[in-house]
């Protein structure tokens, strides 16, 4: 036996010893409800509310009052509690990467995020967009994760996770709160939201406006750095800080009228952009972005004898706008002096989907929950302007060259400029899903979904999981699923840009993963569970050279990646003030084709968590996020990658002068120097620093 599936096994054995022990242990039935609330149901594993602990899926469930334990303000923060899932970020405007069991890479496509049932994927990069910008909780009601495939309930995309993240209706919020935060990097927010009744309506509303610096952490090195050596320049602003400057505002209003509701969604962003569009710092460069949703839901219990049903008519559109100011690939005298000012290449893209959706749960078979749904969309990228001061020419045996045209261009309508034409892609799938008593403790849940789309064909997707009741208090579940990955346009149909060069005969990317899962409550306030994992992924998209190096990198299907692991979690119930809870992760992911760890994503991560309920007004909260063994890519010669420990406290004061709340955390209380990984060839050689310590005081009031 291998040391690898050593590390696994041990805490499995253990795990189950101990199960079998509390399993003698008399205790009443109702004591042993998974007391949590909220945390005890998941709708995301198959579309109806069901226990956490015999959902047909590895999930995990983030409640509002979790989110106010933590001192969270950002989705990030939350995902960071998450097993199995690491949070890290990309040079572009550092945004997201959640990193699902060992699946890092930088544009992120093979997560699925949902906002109240909806996709929210951009289809030009195939993750949130480039100017994401995060997304504040004060609205959130909760975030349900799974963790591992999710396409044959949710289709493309729902591939190493899903993420959905539900927002507060008028019920959640039953009156009116407004506050205001302010902390380090010059960050303020300052937000209001109502839940009531307008007439016969049931009404939220929500609104917030914030601005940060960010932390301005300096980057020593980048691109530019190695092309000053090259040209014998100083062009490069390294040393420099990375540019994370964010405005935002966000506005939302949820309607509930008998059996129908009307959501409505603004985001604007106006975000800096990181540590450079080419990984050259940038200090002026603004990515500025528009998103508007907007869905209309009728659901109906008892629609006919036996049928439950629903419909939802949904429409997102994006518009990421060229930046202002623009963005600047290289700074002032790049490439010799012949741009003096600066390499300027400023795309924007405009988008919009609109989708239609039907679906109806059957119970008139004995012993079977029956769930059938079908849809259509349409995914529209029907603009890509930009703005440009050079073209690229290819010398064969050389590479790419930067010739400066005489004047910015809008090169749009330029097929031998353009970065990207417009291109519409359409979508119909149809699903089934069956959930099985067949014996006494046994639930079976059988799943398919077929997708069919005009640009690259069809694909189906299946999964199956048994669920058995061992026990009173223990629970086991066997998986597997199947998943697909649709590639995005930048992957399609990126033009003129040598560096990555679109592919329209590109397939999608597959992955099959198998798991097993062991949920106990060894007594009325101790839970745990230990989910052991593996997957093998196919058929991978990955840039690789063309016949002739110099000419550049075509994305291919030409990557293949296994990888197994498991996550640990407890959480402990001291005694009525205060709860312990802390999980274990650890993942071995490798790429076939070298036989080497696939890289960048933490091989180990402990998150533990401390909430006491000082008094009834008082109340505090502790964090500890450790994160280790990052291994580089294959090729890659640096210096490993160094892990890093994270504290953050939360101390909250309730009910203070009537109805005011306080609350003060501080993130990073040590100060550690945390970093995360730069892709190889490592044009920003030591990698990407995150932010120091923080402090922020909100005040809230609640009428």
């Amino acid at each position: 036996m291998t040391k690898q599936w050593r590390s696994i096994l041990l805490p499995a054995a253990l795990l189950i010893g101990a199960g079998q022990v509390a399993a003698q242990q008399p205790s009443e039935e109702d004591e042993l409800a998974l007391a949590y609330g909220d945390k005890s149901f998941v709708s995301i594993a198959t579309g109806s509310q069901q226990a956490i602990s015999r959902a047909p899926s590895t999930a995990t469930v983030i409640t509002a009052g979790d989110i106010e334990a933590m001192g969270a303000t950002d989705l990030d923060q939350a995902l960071a509690s998450v097993p199995g899932l690491h949070v890290s970020v990309s040079p572009i405007a550092y945004n997201p990467i959640y990193s699902f069991r060992g699946i890092h890479t930088g544009y992120n496509p093979q997560v699925l995020m949902l906002v109240n049932g909806l996709p929210i994927t951009a289809i030009f990069g195939g993750h949130r967009s480039f100017a994401w910008g995060g997304m504040p909780l004060e609205n959130v009601a909760r975030i349900e994760v799974i963790r591992g495939p999710g396409s044959a309930l949710y289709g493309a995309d729902a591939y190493s996770g899903v993420i959905n993240i539900i927002t507060k209706t008028a019920s959640d919020i039953n009156g009116t709160e407004y506050g205001v935060r302010l902390g380090s990097f010059k960050t303020r927010d300052a937000f209001v939201q109502y839940g009531g009744k307008l007439g016969p309506v049931q009404a939220a509303l929500y609104l917030r406006a914030g601005h940060t610096d960010g932390h301005k952490r300096i980057i020593l090195k980048d691109a530019q750095s190695g092309l000053d050596e090259l040209f014998g320049t100083h062009a490069s602003l390294a040393p420099g800080p990375v540019n994370l400057v964010r405005d935002s505002v966000d506005a939302r209003a949820d309607f509930a009228y008998g059996d129908w509701r009307l959501r409505l969604a603004l985001q604007q962003r106006d975000i800096g952009i990181g540590a450079g569009l080419a990984e050259s710092l940038d200090a002026r460069g603004r990515s500025p972005e528009t998103r508007l949703y907007s869905d209309l839901t009728y659901q109906k219990v008892n629609w006919a004898p036996h049928w439950d049903v629903s419909a939802v008519l949904g429409f997102y559109q994006m518009k990421e706008r060229p930046g202002d100011p623009a963005y600047t690939l290289f700074p002032a005298g790049a490439f010799g002096g012949a741009f003096p000012n600066g390499v300027i290449g400023n795309p924007g893209h405009f988008e919009r989907h609109s989708n239609l959706a039907l679906s109806a749960f059957y119970t008139g078979f004995d012993k079977h929950r029956v769930r059938v749904g079908a849809g259509y969309r349409v995914e529209d990228l029907y603009a890509t302007p930009e703005y440009k001061n050079f073209s690229l020419v290819v010398v064969p045996g050389v590479g790419p060259a930067f010739v400066p045209l005489p004047a910015l261009v809008e090169s749009s309508g330029n097929p031998a400029l353009t970065y990207a034409q417009p291109h519409k892609r359409t979508l119909a799938y149809a699903f089934v899903q069956d959930e099985w008593s067949l014996a006494q403790d046994w639930t079976l849940t059988a799943g398919l979904r077929q997708d069919s789309y005009n640009d690259f064909g069809a694909t189906t997707n299946p999964r199956l999981a048994l669920v058995w009741d061992a026990a009173y208090n223990v629970v086991v579940k066997a998986m597997h699923g199947r998943a697909f990955r649709a590639p995005s346009f930048v992957e399609q149909r990126t033009l003129n840009n040598p560096v990555n060069t679109g592919n329209p005969d590109i397939q999608p990317e597959k992955m099959r993963m198998s798991e097993l899962a062991l949920a106990w409550q060894f007594a009325s306030g101790l839970q745990s569970s230990l989910n052991l994992y593996r997957y093998r992924m196919s058929d991978v998209i990955v840039l690789t050279p063309n016949p002739d190096p110099s000419t550049g990198k075509t994305f291919r299907n030409a990557g293949d990646q296994t990888g197994n692991g498991f996550e640990l979690e407890a959480a402990w119930d001291v005694n009525r003030s205060l709860r312990l809870s802390a999980s274990y992760a650890l993942q071995h992911s490798t790429d076939e084709a070298t036989g080497k760890a696939v890289g960048l994503a933490p091989q180990r991560r402990i998150f533990a968590r401390a909430d006491w309920r000082l008094g009834p007004s008082w109340q505090f909260g502790s964090t500890v996020n450790h994160v280790a063994d990052r291994k580089r890519e294959a090729l890659d010669l640096r210096a490993p990658i160094a892990n890093y420990t994270t504290v953050d406290l939360t101390l909250q004061r309730d009910k203070f002068g009537g109805a005011w709340q306080l609350r003060t955390s501080v993130t990073n209380l040590f100060n550690a120097d945390a970093r995360e990984p730069s892709a190889a060839p490592g044009n920003i050689p030591f990698d990407l620093p995150l932010a120091g310590r923080g402090i922020s005081v909100q005040l809230l009031h609640k009428l």
